[in-house]
């Protein structure tokens, strides 16, 4: 059986560095949510947000063990720079590369997908949710 699951993350953050959120939704094949949640992160950039949104979701996928997992970020420079296509250029998003490169060897499979923004509203909802709790 192929068990993939989907993990839509999306990072927020006001003023580039500002107050910022990160908002994780798993699902499975058939759309199903399995897991959601969101987090008030302090003081980040939009790209440090978007690396915290995707370890936030790796850490809630871990304990479904799927075969694959596909991660689904609307930040097209986060996966890019998690394929390889684009070089880490900032120390700190390289640290923050590092530690998702240490979640995914707990799991079997994980591949990154660019999508478009509209596609992960209800990431991005999450995501705003944690900037309006802090």
């Amino acid at each position: 059986m192929d068990e993939r699951l989907y993990l839509f993350t999306d990072g927020a953050s006001r003023g580039n560095p500002g107050p910022a959120g990160a908002g994780a939704i798993l699902k499975d094949q058939k759309g199903s949510v399995l897991r959601a949640g969101s987090q008030y992160l302090g003081q980040l950039t939009n790209n440090e947000a978007e690396y915290h949104a995707l370890l936030l979701g790796l850490k809630m996928a871990r304990e479904f063990k799927p075969e694959c997992l596909i991660c689904c970020l609307d930040s097209e420079l986060v996966v890019y720079q998690l394929t390889g296509r684009y070089r880490v250029r900032k120390s700190h998003l390289g640290l923050l590369l590092a530690k998702v490169r240490r979640e995914e060897q707990k799991f079997q499979k994980v591949i990154y997908k660019a999508i478009p923004r509209e596609k992960n509203e209800a990431a991005d909802r999450l995501a705003n949710v944690a900037l309006r709790g802090k």
